[in-house]
């Protein structure tokens, strides 16, 4: 749960229940709100500091050190009937919550809090939550019915479904390079919004001053399917079965002011860059800010909308800042989760 890129060697196995005609149990009514509280003592806004609840009643706080001790945290706080769950972290944590949740609460989930204190929170951006939200804040918010309903990416080993994670932003190809960019921006006190935009603006340069051959020009083995098995258009410049890169979402916006999918409104967003001409990478402001036209659209860019797809990939992928092996997966969209927002 903390640390530079770390490289999964095999999805988690996660035995997804069955939607229950019942739905979820109906916690009992309770003056208080019981909350469970995950907080990721790794995460970079909780280093060295210590869990401070404020003078909320009712809340259970848990500190897992590993990733393996959140089966047992979810299933004390499903069996307690919580009435949110709060997640204190990043992405990355959110993912494995979601994750390692999914075989706890299926479906039906307690609305959740997030409590962004990760090197990057681009949910908690996209959901309009600043660094420093309260636990009595967002329960204040409850009482007021602020919510919004956001579904994670749910990606599934092909021949095996229960090998699967979840999180909200996915990306390929040239990404990768990307995201070991924004780590080095981590190292020089560098986050959030101010890492995004320089992340994406050094990215941008190595690939216009990068010779052809060098890896922030080089394309990345990639086969894309839609839900009916018909492979995804390529624009040509690169061998039809490789793709300069693939980011996936479905968040609306994004920090420094990317808005890549903007009027796309299909559960799960795309974009997709076939190649790395020159004349393709020079419209990547454009394509940031969700302006691209259809010129770009011929020379190698396109962003859509689908219900589901499937991708073979070479190389690896990431989800939420952390890397995963390379494969054949089905992307599709994850629950409607309910989340509290200022």
């Amino acid at each position: 749960m903390h640390g530079a890129i770390h490289l999964f060697d095999r999805l988690p196995q996660v035995d997804v229940p069955q939607p229950s005609a019942e739905g979820r149990p109906i916690a009992a009514v309770r003056s208080e709100p019981l909350v469970g509280l995950i907080r990721n003592p790794h995460s970079h806004g909780n280093e060295g500091s210590p869990v401070d609840v404020g003078d909320v009643p009712g809340v259970i706080v848990a500190s897992p050190s590993r990733r393996n001790e959140l089966p047992e945290i979810l299933a004390n706080f499903a069996a307690k009937g919580v009435d949110f769950i709060a997640i204190d972290g990043g992405d990355g944590t959110v993912r494995d919550v979601l994750t390692t949740g999914a075989g706890v609460f299926g479906e039906s989930w307690p609305a959740l809090i997030i409590m962004p204190s990760g090197k990057t929170n681009a949910l908690a951006h996209d959901l309009g939550i600043r660094s420093g939200w309260t636990l009595a804040e967002a329960l204040d918010a409850a009482r007021r019915d602020k919510t919004v309903v956001r579904r994670p990416l749910v990606v599934a080993q092909h021949d095996n479904e229960s090998a699967q994670v979840r999180g909200f932003v996915l990306g390929a190809g040239v990404y990768t390079q990307a995201i070991s960019l924004g780590q080095n921006a981590h190292d020089f006190g560098v986050f959030n919004a101010a890492g995004v935009g320089v992340t994406a603006a050094w990215s941008l340069l190595q690939a216009l001053f990068g010779s052809p051959g060098n890896v922030w020009r080089r394309a990345t083995r990639m086969r894309l399917r839609d839900a009916t098995g018909a492979d995804l258009p390529h624009a040509g410049g690169s061998p039809a079965d490789e793709r300069y890169a693939l980011f996936v979402s479905t968040l609306e916006t994004f920090p420094a002011g990317l808005r890549p999918f903007k009027g796309i409104e299909a559960p799960l967003r795309l974009a997709l860059l076939d190649n790395s001409r020159w004349r393709v990478l020079l419209r990547l402001p454009l394509i940031f800010r969700g302006n691209a036209g259809k010129g770009t659209q011929r020379m190698g860019y396109q962003a859509l909308g689908l219900e589901a797809f499937d991708f073979d990939i070479g190389d690896r992928f990431i989800l939420d800042g952390e890397a995963f092996p390379p494969g054949s997966y089905r992307v599709t969209p994850g629950p409607r989760l309910r989340f509290i927002v200022p």
